[in-house]
Formats: structure tokens, C-alpha cells, sequence
């Protein structure tokens, strides 16, 4: 097995994990700002950054990073959600 055709393999399980991501906010199965929803977006912008790493291309490059970043910035806001919860209690 090529080194090219395990990228694509590797970018396809991230992009199948952004996609249901999304999907799932449709079917409304999943908060867009739980913890679920980040964690997936996070994984599969990373997978789509390591296939990039070898199948190179700027611009989708550049989008993984700011993906990554909005997921983290999205579970740092979800845990100090619940420690305000969990303050208040």
C-alpha cells in the first residue's frame, strides 16, 4: 500500500468525521456547543492536516488549522461552562 493511498485513507476518515459532525447538528442529535461536536470537528481536522502532510495543498491546509483552533476554543468554552456550572452549584 502506497504512502499516497493511506493520506487519502486518513483524509477520508477526517472528512467523514466533519461531515457527521455537521450532520448530526442537523438532526439535532448533538450540541454545537457540547463536547461530542468539538471533539469531532478537532479529530477530523487533524486527520485532514497528517493526509495533507503528504498530499499537499494550501489553502485546504490553512482551513484545517483554523478548524483546529475554532474546535479547541470551542472545548476550552465548553469546560469553563461547567465549571461555572459546577461553581454555582
Amino acid at each position: 500500500m502506497s504512502i499516497s493511498l493511506v493520506a487519502d485513507i486518513i483524509g477520508m476518515l477526517g472528512t467523514a468525521a466533519v461531515v457527521l459532525a455537521f450532520f448530526l447538528i442537523q438532526l439535532e442529535k448533538i450540541n454545537p456547543k457540547g463536547l461530542q461536536y468539538n471533539l469531532l470537528n478537532l479529530v477530523g481536522a487533524i486527520l485532514l492536516l497528517i493526509s495533507l502532510c503528504i498530499n499537499f495543498n494550501l489553502a485546504s491546509f490553512v482551513i484545517e488549522i483554523f478548524w483546529i483552533a475554532a474546535s479547541l476554543v470551542g472545548i476550552v468554552k465548553y469546560h469553563q461552562r461547567r465549571q461555572l456550572v459546577t461553581a454555582e452549584q
